[in-house]
């Protein structure tokens, strides 16, 4: 497997040193390097080896037939690419890996499945095998690669035939975007086709993959947390270096000391625990901001609570806003009122001294002396 979890192609000095090849022409030799040491009966025949000496050494285990007319030149354990090249070779010229097949190989499928799919132009007949599911279809998708993979945009349109629940529309999204496939092209994949199963849903959760969700469960918090109870928006995703590592927060409120984690199978599926302690201690000395931490029952049954908790944390922060009650029974209740103290009373003005006496001035004519 590379970095990005694709199953890798075999190293050419590892194909080289299989036995079977050194007795091969070298126009032949250079065929099968590139296709992982798997051979057709065709190639084998012009290599020089009849059909009965192709069954004796399969007979034997000296080589391996994971389809009719494919022989993988090894007695050895085979690989997933070498029998993924196998179904190509017996389906022909234009086939293509594609739906969970071709998911694995471009990195958004973590498991490829029990059976190898693979698309192949509808006038093409293909008998069936054992393991071997095959898609005949009008008009073949744009495939690419060493190991021929249709498209990964329409790989994820083709793989939304099998979803069951709108959760999976979303999982699939997430998992296609973290592995590099745009969601606008996906967009642009789906305008071109005149039936897409839900097309609405898919449409709509492009939008929200582009605004930095990556899981159902983020998805949940968005919408049952945030937007439902009129929450600030967070910034998702936020990423920064803090004692020398980067590291990355789920949901970010800038500004008001308060991030965000979900946590779950499937927001977090390889359990990064230790790290996420780290990180949180990390964010707490640096920035003095409180990570509140959550699962999928708090998002998804307990949203309301949850923007409870949410929201005392942000007024905390600094925040002056108001959470909005998404139902009469939300448990998410607006800020309490503010009293409203009236001013006091003006006080009175201060009464005037009377007016001293003149002096100097004779009486008044007729005064008592």
């Amino acid at each position: 497997m590379d970095r990005r979890g694709r199953p890798a192609p075999a190293e050419p000095a590892a194909v080289l040193a299989l036995p079977a090849l050194r007795e091969v022409p070298p126009h032949v030799r250079d065929a099968l390097v590139r296709q992982d040491g798997v051979a057709t009966a065709r190639q084998l025949r012009a290599a020089g080896f009849s059909p009965a000496v192709v069954g004796h050494r399969v007979r034997t285990g000296a080589w391996r037939r994971p389809f009719r007319g494919v022989v993988v030149l090894q007695s050895g354990a085979t690989t997933w690419r070498q029998l993924a090249r196998a179904a190509l070779l017996y389906c022909g010229d234009e086939a293509a890996l594609s739906h969970t097949s071709a998911a694995y190989v471009h990195g958004f499928a973590r498991e490829p499945g029990g059976t190898f799919v693979v698309s192949v132009p509808a006038r093409r007949a293909v008998r069936p095998q054992p393991g071997l599911v095959v898609h005949r279809r009008r008009a073949m998708p744009f495939s690419r690669g060493s190991l021929r993979a249709v498209d990964p945009h329409d790989t994820v349109l083709d793989l939304l035939t099998a979803v069951r629940s709108d959760d999976d529309v979303v999982a699939l999204l997430c998992d296609a975007v973290r592995a590099g496939v745009s969601a606008d092209r996906v967009l642009l994949h789906a305008e071109r086709r005149a039936r897409v199963p839900r097309r609405a849903l898919l449409l709509a959760m492009l939008d929200e993959v582009a605004d930095g969700v990556e899981s159902p469960l983020e998805l949940r918090y968005v919408d049952r947390v945030e937007r439902a109870h009129r929450l600030p928006r967070a910034v998702a995703q936020h990423r920064e270096r803090l004692g020398g590592r980067w590291i990355r927060s789920d949901r970010r409120y800038a500004g008001l000391g308060v991030r965000v984690e979900l946590d779950g199978q499937l927001a977090h599926p390889f359990g990064s625990t230790d790290r996420d302690v780290w990180r949180d201690n990390a964010v707490l000395i640096a920035h003095g901001e409180t990570t509140l931490r959550y699962r999928w029952r708090h998002a998804a049954s307990d949203a309301c609570a949850t923007a409870a908790q949410v929201a005392t944390a942000l007024r905390a922060g600094g925040w002056s806003g108001t959470p909005r009650p998404c139902s009469p029974a939300c448990a998410a209740p607006p800020a309490p009122p503010r009293l409203i103290t009236p001013p006091p009373p003006p006080a009175p003005a201060p009464a005037l001294p009377p007016a001293p006496a003149a002096i100097g001035h004779a009486p008044a004519p007729g005064a008592a002396p």
